[in-house]
This record gives C-alpha cells, sequence and structure tokens, in this order.
C-alpha cells in the first residue's frame, strides 16, 4: 500500500459482517453418513466447505477501501487485482457445473411458490403458508427448510440443504431466511450452468452501488 494512502470510500461505506447462524447447518452436514455426503459433493461440489469459512472483517475493511470504481478492481499502490473465475471455481470444484454455461435468469422464470414446490418437494399449500415478506423481497425461512432436511428420506434433503447454503452464506439477504432471488439461481443449476460469474458480478455490483450512491451497505 502506498504510503500516505487515504481512501475515499472508507467515508460513505458501512461493512456489516452480521452473520446467518450457522451452527444447525454443520450439525446436519455433521450427522449425514458418507453416501448421503458424497451426492451432496457430487451434486454440488465443496459447498459445505463454506460453512466452515470464517469472514475477516479486516480483510473486508480493506477490500472496501481499495476499491476503484473506475476499473472495477481493487487498487493497492501500482497494482490492480481482482478475484478471477478459475479462483472461484477452484474454491467450489464441482465437477458437475459446466464453466461454459453461465447462469443467467431465464425470460419466463416460474413462480416463487413453483420454484419452492420443485425444490422442496411439498405441496402449494404447504409452500403458501410458510412464505414471508420481508421487506422488499419474499423468502422462506431456514427453520422451515431445516424441519424438511431432517424428514425428507431422499435426495431431496440434499437439494434442500444446498439451497440453505446459497442462502444463508453465498447470498444472505434477511437473517434466518432464504430470499426469492437465491431459487431462481437455485433452480437453473440442474442444468449444470456454473453460478460463479454471478457470485463475482454481485460482489462488484454491491461495492459499486455504495461508491456511486456514496453511502450504503457492502453486503
Amino acid at each position: 500500500m502506498a504510503e500516505g494512502y487515504v481512501s475515499k470510500l472508507w467515508d460513505f461505506t458501512r461493512v456489516s459482517i452480521t452473520q446467518n447462524n450457522l451452527q444447525e447447518l454443520k450439525e446436519i452436514w455433521e450427522q449425514w453418513n458418507d453416501e448421503v455426503r458424497q451426492l451432496c459433493y457430487s451434486n454440488y461440489g465443496d459447498l459445505p466447505y463454506l460453512l466452515d469459512m470464517k469472514v475477516d472483517k479486516h480483510l473486508f475493511r480493506a477490500l472496501a477501501q481499495f476499491w476503484n470504481l473506475a476499473y472495477s478492481c481493487f487498487t493497492f499502490g501500482k497494482v490492480d487485482l481482482v478475484p478471477t473465475i478459475e479462483e472461484y471455481m477452484a474454491l467450489l470444484r464441482c465437477s458437475r457445473v459446466q464453466v461454459d454455461r453461465i447462469y443467467s435468469k431465464v425470460v419466463n422464470v416460474p413462480t416463487f411458490l413453483r420454484k419452492l414446490m420443485n425444490i422442496t418437494g411439498m405441496s402449494k399449500q404447504w409452500v403458501i403458508a410458510r412464505i414471508k415478506q420481508k421487506g422488499d423481497s419474499r423468502c422462506i425461512p431456514w427453520k422451515n427448510l431445516k424441519d424438511l432436511i431432517l424428514v425428507h428420506l431422499d435426495a431431496k434433503k440434499v437439494d434442500i440443504f444446498a439451497l440453505s447454503i446459497y442462502g444463508m452464506v453465498v447470498f444472505p439477504k434477511a437473517l434466518g431466511h432464504v430470499d426469492e432471488a437465491v431459487t431462481n439461481l437455485f433452480d437453473r443449476l440442474d442444468k449444470r450452468v456454473t453460478p460463479i460469474p454471478v457470485i463475482l458480478v454481485e460482489t462488484f455490483r454491491s461495492l459499486n452501488a455504495c461508491r456511486r450512491a456514496r453511502e450504503g451497505r457492502f453486503i
């Protein structure tokens, strides 16, 4: 870092390190046998390892400090750095996804109700009773998904478990809930698309929004 460097981002960006409580997800993973875990690995790669990753609040503050809006990268002195798709692919390590098939939101997206019915295998009445409104978003509480994971005997419990990680760890919005936007991505994963570019784009978009608005919270 250049000596005497003063960031212009620090004054109007608040870095939130508030996290969902992941203990129940960890306990479910620990109780599964090798057969169920292997099914999860084959379908979703190393996604469960994200449950044990620690958030370094100092690292996030540094990233926010040195965000370069003009080039959408991190600038440290004269060195420009940006996470690469390859690095994120190595982190997730899922052989099921195809790197040339990138996630994009389809034109005719199924309703939130229909997506939850497909993912959970539950009835229309069951899903309707559990959809909640949180601010400007619709969600489903984690406690309802947890109950399904514990009672399902087939591969559906692995799908719901993976959905919970995407909603509670990768793209968290309302604490203790999985947001509707996450189900858009998750609903497309069975097409073997890779979510990696979306994760990168959301990171850059969040930083850019804070810089342009001169306020906001980096999620």
